[in-house]
């Protein structure tokens, strides 16, 4: 089967949806598969070997121009070819700071326009240089703010549409009028040129069929596969083990990861006599936007006496991710928005690490079928406190946890299963009738024949 999977880049930081993308291109390519993985916007930051062809399309730097100012809209796309550079795109995004998307209105529905939109010129870029190569059975797209692409991919390719779902209403709920209303006007249509949907879990799918206004039946639930090559449990040795616990954080450093509601319980429990010099050890990416935030609550950290007892390790690569889980006792990430992947929390399942959550979005699903931690009320700094302690001081229910959730990644969370579902469903969609890339082009040129 071909497959053309077209992802978004997130500039110079690694992203859950952009690992999940490159993972399962890798474990497609391994089942026997043909998949050309696009970039859009900026290259696909990795932890693993990229998957992702060499040429960025809809360049952000492109996007950004022709919005703004009308005369990068008929620039030659030579010109345009320089601006697209992947190590121009990657020192701009190594120097940005936070997205703030009530300033992007404008862009967003413009992009969710698509053929309409100030960045059709992008669009004719990737038609033609798709049409340059074999025809594809399937076109996936990562997220549905790459939705303003589908009638035109289906109508120029002929092939059917998937799109998965991956927290993009995060974003579109920071839009202010009148930028949101259409926004949100124009994702409920163009959401009506995918042939299906993928979520990470039920809750997801159950939310975004109500925000975009699609039939539940469309939307399937497939679980993200982690390749487990590295990952596991360090048994470390008697002579090995710590004295003191260990609580970690790993995601990116921001509010709405809440970070602050962490280090809030870690001031709780950091006095609690039965647990002597206990640590607080964070990793992820911290951007410029965010420095503040996080300069803020170093200061505290410090002003409470607690410097000694607190690292923030920065990003991590692959191996340094998995070294930082082992050295951990527990991990939380208790984000205040309602999240839909989680797949940091399956890596630190997947390294017998577990974990402490909020009790909405993905989480109650996830917990429930690893049985790899607890859940706390969320925001609620006490209870968060009182969950991790229970964890830290009961050395047999953390081990229960422990070897649970590790021993359900690798039966129901691993890059061979998620692959192997997203062929199914591919195959289902191609076999369906109407679905198959030669009734859609035909479809397609009878539309086009007709006006």
């Amino acid at each position: 089967m071909r497959i053309v999977y077209v992802a978004a880049g997130a500039g110079g930081m690694f992203c859950g949806t952009c690992l999940h993308d490159n993972t399962l291109a890798a474990a497609l390519r391994a089942a026997g598969h043909d998949v050309l993985l696009l970039p859009t916007y900026t290259p696909l930051r990795t932890d693993e070997a990229s998957q992702s062809e060499a040429r960025v399309f809809f360049g952000g730097i492109n996007v950004y121009l022709q919005q703004k100012l009308a005369l990068f809209r008929h620039t030659p796309w030579f010109f345009d070819r320089l601006l697209d550079a992947p190590a121009l795109m990657e020192w701009l995004a190594n120097r940005s700071t936070a997205v703030d998307a009530s300033k992007l209105g404008d862009l967003t529905v413009s992009m969710l326009a698509g053929e309409h939109g100030h960045q059709r010129k992008e669009l004719e870029k990737l038609l033609r240089w798709l049409e340059s190569q074999p025809r594809p059975d399937l076109i996936h797209l990562s997220n549905s703010m790459l939705l303003g692409m589908a009638a035109e991919l289906r109508r120029r390719l002929g092939a059917p549409i998937v799109c998965s779902l991956s927290g993009e209403d995060i974003f579109l709920e920071r839009l202010v009028d009148p930028h949101y209303s259409v926004a949100r006007k124009l994702l409920r249509e163009r959401a009506r040129d995918a042939s299906h949907f993928v979520a990470m879990n039920r809750y997801f799918a159950h939310y975004m069929a109500e925000y975009l206004d699609v039939d539940r039946e469309k939307i399937d639930v497939i679980p993200h596969g982690l390749n487990l090559t590295g990952h596991g449990r360090r048994l470390a040795p008697a002579s090995e083990r710590r004295a003191a616990r260990t609580i970690g954080y790993l995601a990116r450093v921001c509010p709405e990861k809440g970070f602050h509601l962490l280090v809030e319980a870690f001031y709780r429990l950091a006095v609690d006599e039965r647990l002597p010099g206990l640590k607080l050890r964070a990793a992820g990416y911290l951007s410029g936007g965010d420095r503040p935030y996080f300069d803020r609550i170093a200061a505290e950290v410090s002003r409470r006496g607690l410097a000694d007892r607190f690292e923030y390790v920065g990003e991590v690569d692959r191996q340094g991710k998995i070294d930082f889980l082992h050295s951990l006792d527990v991990m939380s990430v208790p984000t205040v928005y309602r999240e839909s992947k989680g797949i940091s929390i399956l890596e630190a399942l997947a390294n017998g690490v577990p974990v402490v959550q909020p009790a909405h979005g993905a989480f109650p699903e996830l917990l429930a079928d690893t049985k790899g931690g607890l859940l706390f009320d969320p925001e609620n700094v006490d209870h968060l406190a009182e969950q991790l302690a229970r964890l830290l001081l009961d050395e047999e229910q953390r081990e229960l946890c422990s070897a649970a959730g590790e021993a359900a990644v690798r039966q129901r969370y691993h890059q061979e299963g998620m692959a192997a579902a997203h062929v199914r469903l591919y195959e289902r969609l191609l076999a369906s009738p109407g679905q198959s890339a030669g009734a859609v082009r035909g479809e397609a040129e009878r539309i086009a024949a007709h006006g």
